[in-house]
């Protein structure tokens, strides 16, 4: 039976020591390290590179972290039991830059949350229930604990409930797409642009499929890049730039 958010809003997080790789060199990280002196979101799935977890609860979070961090948050983790191995391609391969992984390999701080869950029916074994918490100085001020039902329910620990309790008024940025190609210098400038205003934006490449001919299809241009902010087109580096200038 899964805890209650009342049973451990108020108490200490579990007292850990992960395994994790860092850099890809084996280093211990601490419970303390993390989370004493700091205010953390965590966000915790049943594992990397399943569908929910890498389609939506990640990526949000990803994309969300740098207004969770304007309004005080010093980090957001995501914690899984995965190893650390598995953990660090998973975050690669969702270009995860805003989020850093904890793999509990060995299912201890899980365990010691109370959401250690029995999926042995997917050949998965021991993994975490999903939920989300806001941490101050190592201590649960708010926890979203997804309700204990059949399948893998995800309706409270998305970013964007996180989000509206640690600042009800923050601003939600509208999602930002780029159409680029390898060694384009237009392109360079565009994304660098967009990372000194820390916007997140999805990348997508002439190596993932995107031509000539595909570009002026969805844009009605043959320029690159093309960069669209909540479906609609803004154009190229030049028309990036101005709209930063004009949304600042």
């Amino acid at each position: 039976m899964l805890p209650s958010a009342e049973s451990l809003e108020g108490k200490p997080v579990p007292k850990v020591t992960f395994k994790a790789r860092p850099d890809d060199q084996w280093r211990d990280v601490t419970s303390d390290e993390l989370f004493k002196g700091r205010t953390v979101v965590v966000f915790s799935l049943p594992g990397a590179f399943t569908p929910t977890c890498s389609s939506t609860h990640l990526p949000r979070y990803n994309e969300l972290a740098p207004v969770l961090r304007s309004h005080g948050v010093d980090e957001v983790l995501c914690i899984s039991v995965n190893d650390a191995f598995v953990m660090n391609q998973w975050k690669a391969g969702q270009d995860a830059a805003n989020i850093t992984v904890i793999p509990d390999g060995n299912g201890d701080f899980t365990t010691g949350m109370g959401m250690l869950v029995d999926k042995r029916d997917l050949g998965f074994g021991s993994r975490s229930w999903r939920y989300s918490m806001l941490v101050r100085d190592g201590v649960i001020d708010k926890i979203f604990i997804e309700a204990d039902k059949e399948g893998d329910p995800f309706e409270v620990s998305d970013a964007d409930t996180m989000l509206d309790y640690v600042a009800p008024q923050a601003q939600v940025p509208e999602p930002v797409v780029m159409f680029s190609r390898p060694g384009c210098p237009h392109c360079a400038r565009a994304r660098q642009a967009l990372q000194e205003q820390d916007i997140h934006f999805t990348d997508i490449s002439e190596d993932q499929k995107i031509n000539s001919i595909v570009l002026r299809g969805i844009t009605g241009r043959m320029t690159w890049p093309q960069v669209f902010v909540g479906g609609e087109l803004i154009g190229g580096a030049d028309d990036v730039q101005a709209w930063l200038a004009n949304r600042t």
